[in-house]
């Protein structure tokens, strides 16, 4: 053992990291066993080695972490230490606005902030539906700062950097709605590899690891594309948290624990009722209300 010192975590490969140094710029370290959930945006305090890589001492404590269940089942932090989600959607693969929800949960749970960017503005013309269009809108009258982008045209990625400034922010969505090209715009100096877009309109994955870019005074954290993005388990109050709007009429539902499905004296649904509350965010919600009524709640 030569020294040790704090470093924070570019990238995960198996047991072994790429960290970013003070002194040493990046250097390739791995991990022990019982380190095995560290995660991309995590600072730990690691070693050099007489022979080898660095080792990785322990884990600094977190802010957050943002989190999804694995193909087993099993929670694991995508990222650490977290203040902006920039969370991704385009008109081609067209929206999944039930993944969008679920993202925007769990930006609760951390707390962190929320920027939604629908990117490929150029498509927006030819492939938006009303309901699309609809669902959208939804977000910004509810108070989610929304930006529309365009990797191909550099449109809005000023407005992306500005807005992640100092902050650690990760950018996440569903694949092939062009993360990594909008990566490669906020980072020209980087090497980014970009897919395309096949005749269905499915997105390709294109980054396999979380991996931390410096940017400004600021850490951008390009996250894999996901089909899907599930939640873990969460109490009601929880759940709640992630849907704002709520909030101002639930004072008028009869119960404290009100679930807003079928109780009565509900003021939710009296809301939804009167057409004063998104409805295609109130019938999202009950999807999520039973899925996770089938694990905790």
């Amino acid at each position: 053992m030569i020294d040790n010192a704090i470093g924070r975590v570019i990238s995960r490969f198996g047991a072994e990291l790429i960290l970013e140094t003070q002194q040493d710029g990046n250097i390739r370290c791995t991990t022990r066993r019982k380190l095995e959930h560290v995660a991309c945006g995590d600072f730990v305090r690691w070693q050099k080695e007489a022979q080898g890589n660095a080792s990785v001492l322990e884990i600094m404590p977190r802010k957050n972490s943002l989190s999804r269940p694995d193909f087993r089942g099993k929670i694991r932090a995508v990222a650490a230490n977290v203040d902006l989600l920039l969370l991704v959607s385009s008109w081609r693969p067209a929206p999944n606005w039930e993944m969008l929800d679920r993202y925007l949960v769990a930006a609760q749970q951390l707390p962190a902030d929320v920027l939604i960017i629908m990117n490929k503005a150029d498509l927006r013309a030819q492939y938006a539906t009303p309901t699309q269009e609809a669902a959208l809108a939804e977000y910004s009258a509810i108070g989610y700062s929304v930006l529309h982008a365009d990797a191909g045209s550099g449109a809005g990625i000023a407005e992306i950097r500005g807005a992640i400034g100092d902050a650690t922010a990760v950018l996440a969505g569903q694949s092939g709605v062009g993360k990594s090209s909008l990566v490669a715009q906020l980072l020209p100096e980087q090497t980014i590899r970009v897919g395309a877009i096949g005749g269905t309109g499915e997105g390709r994955h294109t980054t396999t690891v979380a991996t931390l870019y410096p940017i400004a005074e600021g850490a951008l954290i390009d996250s894999p594309g996901v089909r899907d993005f599930a939640l873990p388990p969460l109490n009601l109050a929880q759940l709640h948290s992630g849907y704002p709007e709520f909030a101002r009429v639930a004072t008028g539902c009869k119960f404290n624990n009100c679930t807003h499905q079928h109780e009565p004296s509900c003021g939710v649904k009296a809301a939804i009722a009167e057409e004063t509350l998104p409805p295609q965010r109130y019938q999202r919600y009950l999807t999520q209300l039973a899925s996770q009524t089938m694990t905790h709640i």
